[in-house]
């Protein structure tokens, strides 16, 4: 899919992380592997920190923070919601829906629109396409996206391939209708044969969690999860990374009339700082234009990422100023995609630590 939105903007952005913070070097003797071993992968990987929500907190936990925050704040007001929409991989439930929890919770109007959207690392572009198309029929009411995750809970503690990586966070976006606003140029694509590159094998209907599904088992590498646990095939992603998304951004940056030169910040999903140094050196960015350190401060907290990295790295330029933004992201579907954006004069753009 390659369109154009028109005449809607990212009016505000809130990051929402988790208050512990678990280190690398803590966690060397979690693994059946030398911790001299495990230790070199620090500086390649860049694994330093990442941060996890406690036992009895969870996504909607993380979305009612950010909601209620908002609300206090005077960010936006019940009444000018027309639409919350939720995307995530961690549902409290198979049912209620998250967006149907924050509604009720929040004693939001019978008349917004709750919708929860399954989707992984490209969560923010996807929630953003929803959003762009729920805006061209809610005329001045706003849309809610929260892309929030706790997949931590979901990975083997004992898995040295995945667990580093482990990091809970969510966003609350505001998008809304602006004449005035700039073009956004935006590019999808999606490839099922290739699904199985990043899974969780149990836990649905086919295969329903039981004792046997939690059984810890060593994959025949050294590294032990259970069929409960989500696994990413590291080489194949990375493979898929390098090959599909620097045409897609070439693509993007053709679609939009622009070069590589005119886009101020590239905004990436932040699978680890190996594979985003290498998308780098492939994309010849400009190192000051791209960011790579939030998977080593907080781990890859899914579609949430892109909206953390903004407010963690441009906070203040995003509510003083416009930027022209280069917006990607990529992994679990298979599925990739770019977009391209003016961010900026924002409402607010803030990152807050919850105590959940």
């Amino acid at each position: 899919m390659k369109t154009v939105f028109e005449g809607k903007k990212i009016s505000g952005i809130l990051g929402i992380l988790p208050e512990n913070v678990y280190y690398f070097d803590d966690e060397v003797n979690n693994y059946t592997f030398p911790v001299k071993q495990t230790m070199r992968l620090k500086k390649l990987m860049g694994f330093e920190s990442h941060r996890m929500v406690k036992k009895d907190s969870f996504t909607s936990d993380l979305c009612i923070f950010g909601a209620e925050y908002l609300l206090k704040k005077g960010y936006i007001d019940k009444e000018e919601i027309g639409a919350i929409i939720v995307v995530t991989l961690s549902p409290d439930h198979f049912l209620p829906h998250i967006s149907n929890t924050i509604q009720g919770e929040l004693d939001f109007s019978e008349d917004v629109i709750c919708l929860d959207i399954a989707q992984g690392c490209c969560g923010f572009l996807v929630g953003l396409m929803q959003s762009f198309l729920l805006l061209d029929k809610l005329g001045n009411k706003k849309v809610l996206l929260f892309n929030a995750d706790v997949l931590s809970k979901k990975i083997s503690p004992k898995d040295r391939n995945d667990f580093p990586l482990a990091g809970d966070g969510a966003a609350v976006t505001v998008i809304e209708n602006d004449k005035t606003a700039e073009d956004i140029y935006y590019t999808i694509y999606m490839d099922g044969k290739r699904r199985n590159v990043l899974r969780i094998p149990a836990g649905g209907f086919r295969l329903p969690n039981s004792p046997e599904t939690g059984e810890l088992k060593d994959q025949g590498d050294g590294n032990f999860r259970a069929l409960d646990h989500m696994h990413m095939d590291g080489a194949d992603v990375f493979n898929f990374v390098q090959t599909e998304v620097p045409p897609c951004i070439d693509e993007i940056l053709d679609f939009s009339g622009l070069k590589k030169d005119d886009i101020d910040y590239y905004l990436f999903h932040q699978p680890n700082t190996f594979m985003l140094q290498k998308l780098r050196e492939k994309l010849e960015i400009d190192e000051e234009k791209i960011f790579s350190d939030l998977v080593r401060k907080y781990g890859n907290s899914s579609g949430a990422s892109i909206p953390l990295v903004i407010t963690d790295n441009l906070s203040k330029l995003m509510k003083k100023e416009k930027h022209i933004c280069c917006l990607s992201a990529f992994g679990s579907g298979l599925a990739w995609g770019a977009m391209v954006i003016n961010l900026g004069m924002m409402k607010f753009c803030d990152l807050v630590i919850s105590d959940l």
